[in-house]
């Protein structure tokens, strides 16, 4: 008895974990299977982003992200959550005024508190302008849709 509700936990945890990981890739916004549109997420805290090597990637609870250097994986791995960026990498102008999953420009960028989060910036509207005007009100309310998105 106690061994079969053992493997019973087991396998439910299993299946909790990869239907996680399931659900993280349809609310993520990936381009050919790749999160920040290739971006190396870590480049965005020493600079300039940089597009990551084909050859050094990464996959992290589903999602895979590329880097510029071994150094960044690194770094990307002992401390995934921070590097991820925010709203699953969709533009946190839209998560914030309407709950919309937008893309973005993954060169419009702004780091609060420790997380990247990205903008749409195509046809002269640059969404990290009207961002910065009104962030507290926008992150509030784009912290709140994301929560009911990945639910």
């Amino acid at each position: 008895m106690k061994v079969s509700l053992i493997v019973l936990l087991l396998l439910t945890v299993g299946v909790g974990y990869s239907q996680s990981d399931d659900k993280r890739v349809k609310q993520f916004n990936l381009k050919n299977d790749l999160a920040v549109q290739g971006y190396d997420p870590v480049s965005y805290f020493t600079g300039k982003p940089q597009q990551g090597r084909e050859d050094i990637q990464h996959r992290y609870k589903g999602v895979t992200y590329r880097f510029i250097s071994q150094a960044n994986l690194e770094k990307f791995k002992a401390d995934p959550e921070k590097y991820e960026p925010a709203y699953g990498g969709w533009c946190a102008y839209a998560m914030g005024e309407s709950g919309e999953k937008v893309k973005i420009d993954p060169e419009t960028f702004k780091i609060i508190d420790g997380k990247v989060y990205l903008f749409y910036n195509f046809w002269t509207n640059n969404t990290l302008t009207t961002w910065n005007k009104n962030e507290k009100q926008l992150k509030e309310a784009a912290d709140r849709n994301w929560a009911k998105i990945i639910r």
